[in-house]
């Protein structure tokens, strides 16, 4: 399990986002979906360690894997 302390940096690909809403619902506080298409959109790439947690678990449950976390210089793609 990850360090919660440990830096975590996110970025989301758009184009491959279902609009599901995983991400608003779990982590509400770093993730949101836009009113138009109901896409997400970022609201914090490097959130506070508080909300890293519900960050990890909303990548983890995005069905597109449009959510990639990072951190110290790697990054992964979360999701199917």
């Amino acid at each position: 399990m990850s360090d919660p302390r440990e830096p975590l940096r996110i970025e989301v690909d758009r184009e491959r986002c279902a609009g599901a809403g995983m991400c608003a619902l779990t982590a509400p506080q770093v993730f949101d979906q836009d009113d138009e298409e109901g896409l997400v959109v970022l609201l914090h790439p490097d959130p506070a360690p508080e909300h890293r947690p519900a960050a990890r678990m909303a990548a983890g449950l995005c069905p597109a894997g449009a959510i990639v976390l990072g951190g110290n210089g790697d990054a992964e793609r979360a999701g199917p």
